[in-house]
């Protein structure tokens, strides 16, 4: 089954679908222009928006299904945004209505968290002008309905992730972060622009109808070449390799936007990309293996680097590249993928949320404390936080009957089908994962306290607990309602076509069996290590695989070997070709017309008798100059 046509649509909650970006993108824009006038009630302007666009992303979904599901593809027509090349237009489908759905939900829960979060800092105003700046350019990115509206909210992420990731400028580690983050991503975005291009030389359209429909007419290699761009976008904003270096560092932003950031929205946006765009990696093989090596490779990265991070957002990061890596190789393998992957990206969103803000209500707790190493038995003074965090860790590691269960256990099974080999990675991924986020769970809830002498731990407020409990409630449920019977698969079918036979998810199959065996033995040993053993104030040397993880697999290494070191040779070679050259050039021909110029200027001394011999002189050389010439 192909994906359904688009038909043009413009009434009811999904005609006014353009309100669910232009309800934050206002809220921003008062917060912004409106100074320190709106600070008194910025934050909740903030909320209140976000919570409006989700209210018509809620609506335009219960719209959605109330029609036929070959006709759950519907596109509204805004205005020419090019004239003659593209219209700004908004396709309204199962697969963006999905993606609608958890950024403004999640978005607006992350919204109210920040309210106690970010209580006490003078700008709070500013972050929430922030927030919805990003929801807004979030929705327009996966709104869209051609490529050009794509990057446009694409880039919008971009800057919004940067001034969030930045936002406490004054510490020059989040000022240095906000910029790696940009600067990386700029790579990510060149080679989605020059995908784009290519679109557009080759199909002369860049509406996602025009484009998709007609992949199969374009050449292997020309598909190829566009889906390896399109890839090198993905890796860019999905924090994959060799694009990943940014996303732990940009833990220096305030909490709440590493959850909105990186759990439930920016880092989703290449999967979101190559998910929507298969056509184009389904005529392309190559690319296609690509993609599935890039996601199998990062999810170990991902695990790996995990299991040594003693700072417990950095930790939440690396396990944040692992599960994106499996969304990236459950999308490489095509149809048979693409249901478990978003269904996969969906519960991630809100177990990772409930984490990544479980870790920022210890934070709240510990006086800004991230090193697990001056935690321990924090569950006994949070134990809302405790719970929640509790939830969250179990859905990630797969635990039966919760929401990653059912999902990445899913993933696991259909690229077990596909190719032994990745499957067989992705399990080996999925015990990495159970020692590391047990490793994290046991130094931070469980054993001796370790706190220092100011901490007094206590459990957050209510406008900060509230998030986690209805976040953890997706973690628990939300999974099985996705992938039992195929319901989400059937849904989103209309959105990127279904595979000639339907896989469907076997509990207790002997993968599964396999990685829960393997994700068991990893916790065990994470208890053995971090839970009953006395845990060290400092971190002890370790081994060459220890410090590999710790300096996050020599990432930054590399890059300033391979692109930092030769950039700068290349750009003293530049300033010393300009200084030398060209502007040795410049200065040296005005400074012989100055010099020359000089000189002459003896010459005129205002005397007549001079003037008089430099008459006579030249009289003589023309009358000498005759003589010769007329002997000649």
């Amino acid at each position: 089954m192909e994906p359904a046509e688009i038909i043009q649509h413009s009434g009811g909650a999904i005609g006014a679908a353009w309100l669910m970006i232009a309800l934050p993108l206002v809220g921003a824009a008062v917060l912004l222009l409106g100074g320190r006038r709106t600070d008194k009630f910025g934050h909740l302007l903030g909320v209140l928006m976000a919570v409006a666009s989700f209210v018509v992303a809620a609506l335009s979904f219960v719209q959605l299904l109330g029609f036929a599901p070959g006709e759950r593809r519907r596109g509204i027509e805004l205005y020419e945004f090019i004239p003659g090349l593209a219209k700004m237009g908004l396709l309204v489908d199962p697969l963006s209505i999905s993606f609608c759905l958890l950024i403004t939900f999640v978005g607006s829960l992350i919204h109210v968290y920040s309210i106690g979060y970010m209580a006490h800092d003078p700008n709070r105003r500013r972050f929430f002008a922030y927030l919805n700046l990003f929801v807004a350019a979030m929705l327009l990115l996966v709104l869209a309905d051609n490529y050009v509206a794509l990057f446009v909210g694409w880039e919008g992420v971009g800057l919004a992730s940067y001034l969030l990731i930045g936002f406490w400028q004054h510490k020059p580690s989040a000022a240095t972060a906000a910029k790696k983050a940009f600067i990386v991503n700029r790579v990510g975005d060149f080679g989605l622009l020059i995908g784009i291009f290519t679109i557009f030389a080759t199909f002369h359209t860049l509406a996602f109808d025009g484009v998709l429909a007609n992949a199969d007419k374009a050449s292997s290699g020309t598909l190829t070449a566009i889906g390896l761009l399109l890839l090198v976008g993905a890796c860019g904003k999905s924090a994959q390799l060799p694009l990943q270096s940014w996303l732990l560092d940009a833990m220096e932003g305030p909490t709440p936007v590493s959850a909105l950031i990186h759990a439930a929205t920016m880092v989703t946006a290449g999967v979101y990309l190559i998910v929507r765009s298969g056509p184009i990696f389904q005529g392309a093989e190559t690319a296609q293996i690509v993609v599935t090596i890039v996601g199998v490779a990062t999810l170990l990265a991902g695990a790996i680097i995990g299991t040594a991070k003693d700072d417990i957002k950095k930790a939440l990061a690396g396990s944040t590249m692992s599960q994106i890596g499996y969304m990236v190789l459950a999308a490489g393998i095509g149809k048979a993928g693409y249901a478990f992957a978003i269904a996969h990206l969906i519960t991630h969103g809100f177990f990772k949320a409930d984490m990544f803000l479980g870790a920022g209500s210890v934070m709240h707790a510990m006086n800004d404390e991230v090193n697990m190493r001056k935690y321990g038995a924090l569950r006994k003074v949070m134990p809302v936080t405790f719970v929640t965090f509790l939830i969250g860790y179990l859905a990630i590691i797969g635990f039966p009957l919760l929401s990653g269960y059912f999902t990445k256990d899913g993933i696991i099974e259909t690229v077990m089908e596909h190719n032994a080999v990745l499957g067989w990675l992705a399990v080996l991924g999925a015990g990495i994962t159970g020692f590391y986020m047990s490793r994290l769970v046991f130094m931070t809830f469980f054993g001796a306290k370790r706190w220092e002498p100011t901490a007094h731990p206590h459990e957050s407020p209510a406008v900060m607990t509230w998030p986690l409990i209805i976040l953890s409630i997706g973690a628990i449920g939300l999974g099985a309602f996705l992938v039992l019977g195929n319901r989400f698969m059937t849904f989103l079918a209309p959105a990127v076509g279904a595979p000639e036979e339907m896989p469907a998810f076997h509990p207790f199959s002997p993968t599964g069996l396999a990685t829960l065996a393997l994700v068991a033995a990893g916790a065990v040993f994470a208890w053995l290590k971090y839970g009953r053993a006395e845990v060290p104030a400092l971190a002890p040397r370790g081994s060459f695989l220890t410090t590999f993880a710790r300096r996050d697999l020599y990432g930054d290494a590399l890059n300033e070997a391979l692109f930092m070191r030769p950039g700068q040779w290349l750009t003293r070679l530049a300033v010393f070709f300009d200084n030398r050259g060209v502007d040795g050039l410049v200065n040296g021909l005005a400074a012989g017309i100055g010099g020359t110029s000089g000189r002459l200027r003896r010459v005129q001394t205002g005397f007549v008798r001079s003037y008089a011999l430099s008459i006579f002189l030249g009289a003589a050389l023309l009358a000498g100059a005759w003589l010769v010439v007329g002997n000649l």
